[in-house]
């Protein structure tokens, strides 16, 4: 019955609140918790796309190298417990629902004093720090949430290492309209006297990461091209870059005698046996779902899909959240792939884009057969049913049309 309870509770808490608690008062949370964070050793993650690869990463080639890893991503998929990992897989349900009674027994308590009801990556957050002070693992890999600067995760105090993943123009309405100055709210998880591992890919991010690396004391580590690690598991060419942090972030935290066993080998056995769900993941002969919802990651997909060569014709299934830049993103799409139909679908999700009006920007764009459909599960039947074997069909735009399809496909 918990289980049901700690879910329905978690997903009723708004995403989005015009009234939060500021970070020091976060802190006062954890306070209330006992400061579990204060016993972890974690690796912090920001950045605009590959946030997710990088921890993925990190965390393979940890648990290859014999250590226990917690996880904690966003967002999540189909089920809010694949936030909380453990070696790369979901902790045991009854972990997850003594954390959240922890946390939730606290926050009744600080809304009274006249706290904010935690957010719920706020509520999440608190029962990531919560539950991996329990299971104990060696190191915990955290990812933020949105920005850095003032993410809810830039409570933490001393991680052992920053990694900043790329950078490109993303929720501009709450991390500025350039990419310098979304660059200075991703840096602003460097802490005094802790490495930060850059991607070192865009000049303009990278000027700016060095330059607050300076201002607070940590040494700026840059990995580009050159270091770009190609035995990847994942099919896309932009994992090699993600795979090259993480591999220099544990060389650097091996270094300074805060991790063993970092070999060459083990990094790539680990990297090889990572596995990231809804990234140039072929869930089906041809049947290709990326996470990719902003310019930068459109950008990253088509790379991806111009790598692999095929000479099959290409078909997408669409969504997209309203406040992400669809118009550049269905732009982007519909001028570099062949595109010979498009089938757009409407998210669940209160922030889901209305399928109309992406019909028609696919329409403005030039693609000439484009469909429309109120729910996932009759976009992906139709979209099946108009695949052909000279096809391949291409899922992307949002995560949360990622989520909505697994959720159909492990229904049926």
């Amino acid at each position: 019955m918990m289980e049901k309870q700690a879910r329905d509770y978690l997903l009723e808490i708004p995403l989005w609140t015009k009234k939060k608690n500021t970070l020091s008062q976060v802190r006062d949370f954890l306070a209330a918790l006992g400061n579990p964070d204060r016993d972890l050793k974690i690796i912090h993650v920001a950045g605009t796309n590959g946030k997710g690869s990088v921890c993925a990463d990190l965390t393979g080639i940890l648990v290859q190298a014999g250590y226990r890893v917690g996880t904690f991503v966003s967002p999540h998929l189909v089920d809010v417990k694949e936030r909380f990992l453990l070696d790369g897989s979901p902790v045991e349900e009854a972990v997850f629902e003594r954390s959240f009674r922890k946390v939730l027994a606290v926050v009744e308590v600080m809304v009274e004093r006249g706290y904010c009801h935690p957010t719920f990556f706020e509520f999440v957050f608190l029962m990531a720090m919560v539950l991996y002070r329990e299971l104990g693992p060696d190191y915990v890999i955290l990812e933020t949430g949105l920005g850095g600067r003032l993410d809810t995760t830039n409570v933490i105090e001393r991680p052992l290492a920053c990694v900043i993943t790329s950078i490109s123009l993303d929720h501009t309405q709450y991390l500025g309209g350039t990419i310098a100055e979304i660059a200075a709210e991703k840096a602003g998880i460097i802490k005094p006297g802790v490495p930060v591992i850059y991607d070192d890919n865009e000049p303009e991010a990278s000027a700016v990461i060095c330059r607050a690396a300076q201002a607070v004391g940590a040494e700026g580590i840059p990995a580009g091209e050159a270091e770009a690690y190609r035995d990847v598991a994942f099919a896309a060419p932009y994992q090699a870059m993600n795979a090259a942090l993480a591999v220099r972030t544990l060389e650097i935290l091996q270094a300074s005698g805060k991790v063993e066993g970092i070999t060459p080998q083990v990094c790539r056995e680990g990297l090889l046996k990572v596995h990231w769900s809804g990234r140039m993941e072929e869930i089906r002969p041809d049947i290709w779902l990326d996470g990719a919802h902003n310019p930068g990651g459109i950008a990253a997909f088509i790379r991806a899909v111009q790598a692999q060569k095929s000479q099959k014709k290409i078909q997408l299934l669409f969504a997209a959240v309203a406040d992400k830049d669809y118009h550049e993103m269905v732009n982007l799409l519909c001028r570099a792939l062949p595109i010979t139909r498009v089938t757009v679908v409407q998210l669940q999700s209160e922030r889901g884009l209305d399928s109309g009006r992406l019909a028609r920007q696919f329409e403005q764009a030039g693609c000439n057969v484009v469909e429309q459909f109120p729910s996932a599960r009759e976009a992906l039947h139709a979209a099946l049913q108009n695949r052909t074997s000279e096809d391949r069909l291409y899922v992307v735009g949002s995560l949360y049309l990622i989520g909505e399809i697994q959720n159909v496909l492990k229904e049926e």
